[in-house]
């Protein structure tokens, strides 16, 4: 309770302050927080920039925390007493930062930072709690010899009064935070604090995430007292909390900050939700406001809000919430000078005890910020503690904390210039490893990686620290020098590409009169029904392929599109349903060259897959006979793989003049969970594709100049550290040579070089015969690469035993910055000519490079701009490797034409059995009709347009055919009826005139 109580007169006067003190806020009001949700999430900066490039405002407080128990170790030394968690949990000698704190300091020199914030041991200041005695002179001399080093360094102290080591004394006697008689103790701890060292302390925190005092350790006790009390304990204990720092506040506001002129604050934990499944109904917004309230609302509505509890805990927990009086909530309102918050590893690694109400929990820190700003106004915000963990196997090479650093950091940027978010600082947590609560030594968190085996516990930055330092340096994310465009036209050859997977055959003309021999009768019973006439039937015509409408009209939805090439695979299955040439499906066939013949008259090429496996049960698109026999671990499916590439050459051949054997081999293999059933299966899927390759030059070789190849899957690999060159660097060329290298080196490397590399758990390599060596050598006419997206590549932790198939013993992450699309796919446009220029380099010029598959999936039904984003830069990529690094590319299909069904990776959306293109197909339409990206906007000289412009009519009438038809029927209509009526008038015009001839005679005659 506070010390002045109001006046009788006053008290009547308190609600209209209160009423009045919510006008002087600069905005923001208690619930307007769920416009956050109401509102879409903020759209990236660009789609060039999901990332914002830019720095922090001048004097910005970069820092690094620690916490007293966590680091000083010495939990009994000089004079030290006992506190709740030496009983809990006994962190021993941690990072012995008490003896060694010269060393930290010197950590923080090395970061470069300009604050430190650090917590005061309350039972090492007073051991029995009691600061109205006498302190402990040697824990006094040590925190001054610090604060005036870092003083002396120019490094700004943020002192923490209490960070949950409560004297052990006051838990035995007056039960710790659950009685009230610790709100005197603590003030009068708080104030011999301010007293003492604030003459050099500008910023204080009374106290550190009190949600977590009072939940965990008197709630569900997994912290220090480790008592289970439930949610009545909880509550007593954060009213004792509330009111213990508002004391403290009001102490150093009348008594010292006259003289001293610094502030202070509570540091207030938060973890964010999204409504599940992205759907921001009325009800998951109110969930969502009540999940932040639950939290964060708890205690910032009292301290920086109205001066009370939100209407919702009120709501939820009745009774048992504890009550501020009228003069408590004027009282308690407004104690705190900054909003200083923490957002990291402890908010969200509650489980259960995270009040989320079924809604998704993410870490989106500018978020959080946003909120904060709308619920309690335009405040300056600390973050004072901000990070996440590592496990503590994970070492110094701490990768993942670096790309979660620059995700955090930035999103504080973009909180400050595109929110407008009032930032003093950002607190990275922490400087040190340490004792981690509840965790023990199993996670890390430190900058610092501090090894405890070491009587020294000696310090050695990691690269999360070398990134921060970095960050530091640079005050931020300075503004990169663009990327310059290149103008320029591919080759006049250049395959301007759709591709699509298997092409479904659909066998049935437009017309019965094809497949039915009857004849029928009409109305003879006057029900307007058809009678078979029995015994009689006649013979039927055979289906043209320009009776199939399905060719026709998915043809002309290709063609309007501009482009010139058009991918799609046969299905194998289908045409030897038996796996062999006991039964061809000849109706298949014949569908397939009815397809090529039409793409034929429309001035258009195909590039066929024989083989598009789709890398799941039952049979990976084999037949089914083969696929029982063993599939690619059985050499008998190369022998029948040749039979139907034989096949399909000698019946399709004629149209076509770029085939693809086995479409992404690379990726059919991870099906296999057995490493050497993988080499096998690699092995056979080469060998079926060299004698097929050597099968087609050796019968089919005239066919107008055939090129056959396999498509490998093909995304680029990055180291993932930067301050890991040759470590990751050797990691992410282990994994194109395995991903890449492993089918490509046996087909275009001479000699001995075939590949070698081996994975860290040495599973075999590809082996073949000298004689399987000369058939795979030079078995590739062109180099056909599906390329989507760029990873993040290290090397694989020793102690990570689990595998992912595709990885290739290493770990694939990704920048949480980068630009990605709704299924997860990043867009990143520098890594396709990165992968270009890696093949061309490893395989030299000689051979054409055909991008045979690249895209990204686009949730937006018609205005899909990302597509459109990623068609520019990545064909703007691929125009830099062939002027700029000399790559012989002469191609780039687009995946894919049609969307199924929900809009993902389509160039047209299909509803309502209707197509629709989408604005991408404009995008790619203008790029091809200037064959690339000109200096001017003349049209070039390669290829003539008039047949894919005259295609749109033809997509018109195709997707309209009701209206065509109805249409023609008036057409007709109107032409008969203008025929008759020009009949019936000529007809009446020469009845007409023999009459008069007629009755003239007869006048002649009298």
């Amino acid at each position: 309770m506070p010390n002045y109580p109001p006046q009788p007169m006053i008290r009547y006067f308190l609600p209209l302050l209160l009423w009045v003190d919510s006008f002087h806020r600069v905005s923001g009001s208690i619930g307007d927080g769920r416009q956050m949700w109401q509102k879409p999430n903020p759209a990236p900066i660009s789609l060039e920039q999901a990332f914002l490039h830019d720095t922090f405002p001048p004097g910005f407080l970069w820092g690094s925390g620690t916490s007293a128990f966590q680091t000083e170790g010495s939990w009994d030394q000089d004079g030290k007493g006992a506190s709740i968690w030496d009983r809990f949990r006994q962190s021993q000698t941690a990072g012995d930062s008490y003896l060694r704190w010269e060393e930290d300091v010197q950590g923080l020199e090395f970061l470069g930072v300009n604050s430190y914030s650090f917590s005061l041991s309350w039972p090492r200041l007073f051991p029995d709690g009691n600061a109205s005695g006498f302190p402990n002179e040697l824990a006094v001399e040590h925190y001054d010899r610090l604060i005036n080093r870092l003083v002396e360094k120019k490094i700004e102290p943020i002192v923490t009064v209490h960070h949950w080591d409560l004297p052990l004394v006051l838990q035995e006697v007056y039960g710790g935070w659950k009685n009230e008689k610790l709100i005197e103790f603590f003030e009068e701890y708080a104030a011999f604090c301010f007293r003492t060292f604030g003459d050099r302390v500008r910023y204080w925190y009374t106290m550190h995430n009190p949600y977590l005092v009072a939940v965990q350790g008197y709630g569900v006790g997994a912290h220090a007292p480790g008592e289970t009390g439930g949610i009545a304990a909880s509550l007593i204990v954060a009213h004792n909390l509330i009111k213990a720092h508002a004391k403290a506040w009001h102490t150093y506001d009348t008594q010292y900050r006259p003289t001293q002129k610094g502030r202070v604050s509570v540091v207030l934990g938060s973890h964010w939700v999204e409504p599940q499944n992205g759907q921001a109904s009325a009800t998951s917004v109110h969930l969502c406001q009540q999940s932040m309230e639950a939290v964060l609302g708890w205690f910032a509505n009292p301290i920086l809000g109205d001066g009370d509890y939100p209407a919702s805990l009120k709501i939820k927990h009745g009774d048992l919430l504890p009550e501020f009086s009228t003069e408590e909530k004027l009282w308690v309102k407004n104690t705190s000078d900054f909003f200083a918050l923490s957002f990291g590893l402890n908010n969200f690694r509650l489980g259960r005890n995270l009040p989320h109400f079924g809604q998704a929990v993410s870490p989106d820190l500018r978020r959080v910020l946003g909120w904060i700003k709308l619920e309690y106004g335009d405040l300056p915000v600390l973050v004072a503690e901000g990070g996440w963990f590592s496990e503590a196997s994970v070492g110094r090479e701490d990768t993942v904390a670096i790309y979660l650093m620059k995700r955090f950091i930035n999103q504080v940027l973009q909180a400050i210039r595109l929110d407008g978010v009032q930032l003093l600082g950002y607190t990275a947590w922490s400087l040190l490893d340490g004792f981690e609560w509840n965790y023990d030594y199993s996670i890390r968190r430190g900058l610092f990686y501090v090894n405890f085996t070491h009587p020294n516990r000696t310090r050695t930055p990691k690269t999360s620290a070398q990134y921060f330092k970095q960050i530091i340096a640079d005050n931020g994310f300075p503004q990169m020098e663009p990327s310059t465009e290149v103008r320029g036209r591919f080759p006049c050859d250049f395959h301007w590409g759709i591709a699509d997977s298997t092409l479904q055959a659909r066998f049935f003309p437009f017309s019965p009169q094809f497949t039915d021999p009857h004849v029928y009768s009409w109305n003879r019973t006057g029900d307007g029904s058809l009678r078979v006439i029995p015994g009689l039937k006649l013979h039927t015509n055979r289906s043209q392929c320009t009776d199939y409408l399905a060719i026709r009209s998915h043809l002309y939805l290709f063609a309007s599109t501009g482009a010139t090439h058009y991918r799609f695979a046969l299905n194998w299955s289908l045409i030897l349903p038996h796996g062999d040439l006991t039964h061809v499906n000849v109706e298949a066939l014949r569908y397939y060259r009815c397809v090529l013949t039409e793409l034929k008259k429309l001035d258009l090429e195909a590039l066929v897959i024989l083989y598009y496996p789709t890398h799941k049960a039952p049979n990976l698109g084999l037949p089914g006979a083969l696929h029982a026999s063993g599939g690619w671990l059985n050499y008998s499916t190369v022998e029948a793989f040749q039979e139907y590439a034989e096949l399909c050459f000698r019946k399709l051949g004629s149209f076509v003049r770029h085939w693809i054997t086995v479409n992404e081999p690379n990726r059919l293999t991870d099906v296999y969970s057995d490493g050497d059933k993988q080499q096998r299966a690699a092995r056979n899927l080469l060998l079926a594709h060299a004698k097929a390759w050597r099968l087609h030059r050796q019968k089919y070789a005239d066919q107008r100049g055939t090129m056959v190849s396999l498509a490998l899957h093909a995304d680029w690999a990055e180291p993932a550290n930067p301050f890991l060159v040759e470590s990751h660097s050797k990691a992410a060329e282990r994994f194109l040579l395995l991903e890449l290298g492993r089918f490509l080196d046996p087909l275009l490397r001479t000699g001995n070089e075939f590949l070698t590399v081996r994975s860290q758990q040495s599973s075999p390599v590809l082996t073949f015969t000298e004689t399987e060596r000369e058939e795979l050598r030079g078995a590739l006419s062109f180099i056909a690469l599906n390329h989507f997206t760029t990873r993040l590549v290290a090397p694989l932790p020793m102690n990570l035993q689990q595998k992912q198939a595709g990885n290739h013993d290493c770990l694939i992450l990704s920048d949480p910055t980068w630009p990605s699309s709704h299924l997860g796919q990043d867009l990143v446009p520098w890594g396709l000519r990165k992968i270009l220029s890696w093949v061309t380099k490893r395989y030299g010029r000689a051979l054409p490079v055909i991008v045979t598959a690249s895209g990204v999936d686009d949730q937006a039904l018609f205005q899909d701009n990302m597509r459109q984003h990623y068609l520019k830069s990545y064909l703007q990529e691929a125009l830099k490797a062939h002027h700029l690094d000399g790559v012989n590319l002469r191609g780039f299909y687009m995946w894919k034409l049609q969307d199924d069904h929900l809009p993902q990776y389509g160039l047209f959306t299909s509803t309502q059995q209707q197509s629709k293109a989408k604005a991408s197909i404009s995008v790619y339409k203008q790029i091809i009709s200037q064959w690339g990206f000109p200096e001017d906007s003349a049209s070039h000289t390669c290829r003539s347009g008039e047949v894919q412009s005259a295609c749109s009519v033809c997509v018109w009438v195709s997707d309209n055919k009701a209206l065509t038809v109805f249409g023609c029927c008036l057409v007709i209509t109107a032409v008969i009826f203008t025929a008759l009526v020009f009949s019936m008038l000529t007809t009446r015009r020469k009845y007409i005139k023999g009459r008069r001839s007629g009755v003239s005679m007869l006048n002649r005659r009298r």
